[in-house]
């Protein structure tokens, strides 16, 4: 008789799940590191067999499709927690760069395979909400004048995409360690034109309430 799980798994299930998983992580890890890292590699650093690997993922193409959607859904999970409607421009581009960093290592994957196949629709369409959203804030907050108007907002936005990113690499080669993205946070909003005292305090602000939050 095949026994089950608590969730009604049988062994043979479980270890599909598990393989799944593991080849997901080590994907995202060499593909960090390398974006043409090959899927003999990614099967190899996995710990599973070609044939299993293969298995569940027939191409590099059906690979990275997985992975999109995955990191797709983090990013906009986290920017959905982090959104509220009575946020100032300041506020919820505090927010925005705080959960870009929550999922720094999705984040960093997409972009680091959107510049390896350009107008690849995939990356395009799970990027675009975010970056959408940071173009809007961007532009209200020149209006209102708490953000530098020297650049257009568009133009702007992938300048700070860009910041961040580096500091998001840093960050994961671990001569600086920024494990909240305040110091992340802080150097966004001064590049946008905010004050470096009054970003500081800001990106505080909304670390503390956050944090006051998950506590109650």
């Amino acid at each position: 008789m095949q026994t089950t799980d608590a969730l009604g798994r049988t062994p043979q299930r479980r270890d599909v799940q598990s393989n799944r998983r593991r080849i997901l992580v080590a994907a995202r890890q060499k593909l960090q590191e390398d974006p043409a890292a090959s899927l003999d590699g990614i099967a190899e650093a996995a710990g599973v067999a070609r044939r299993t690997f293969y298995g569940h993922f027939p191409s590099r193409h059906a690979l990275i499709a997985d992975l999109t959607q995955e990191a797709g859904d983090e990013l906009r999970q986290a920017f959905a927690t982090a959104r509220t409607t009575d946020a100032d421009p300041i506020e919820a581009m505090t927010r925005m760069v705080l959960a870009a960093w929550a999922v720094g290592d999705q984040y960093r994957m997409l972009i680091a395979l959107e510049r390896r196949h350009p107008g690849e629709d995939a990356f395009r369409a799970t990027l675009a909400p975010a970056r959408e959203e940071a173009v809007a804030t961007l532009r209200r907050g020149q209006r209102e004048g708490v953000f530098a108007d020297h650049l257009p907002a568009p133009v702007l936005a992938q300048a700070l995409e860009a910041l961040v990113l580096a500091l998001a690499e840093e960050n994961a080669a671990r001569p600086w360690a920024d494990p909240t993205g305040e110091a992340a946070s802080t150097a966004f909003l001064v590049a946008a034109g905010v004050a470096p005292q009054a970003a500081a305090l800001q990106v505080q602000d909304v670390v503390r309430r956050g944090r006051a939050a998950g506590a109650g």
